[in-house]
């Protein structure tokens, strides 16, 4: 019998992506809506890539195992 294919997490999918250097990177929130009262540096800050940190890697490679 072949061994079963592992589900990557739906939740994770959406959110999270995988780069070229093996980080896993997101989209910051905040950026969708009601923005006029936000400050023009904090819109700059929610517009870069955020980075999941160095010691959530490993949770990361069980959520997304084939990312």
């Amino acid at each position: 019998m072949p061994k079963q294919k592992l589900k990557s997490h739906s939740g994770a999918k959406k959110r999270f992506f995988k780069t070229a250097s093996g980080k896993f990177a997101y989209r910051k929130c905040s950026r969708s809506h009601i923005l006029e009262y936000k400050s023009p540096k904090r819109l700059r800050t929610l517009r870069q890539t955020g980075y999941v940190d160095e010691t959530l890697q490993d949770q990361m490679k069980h959520l997304l195992p084939y990312a």
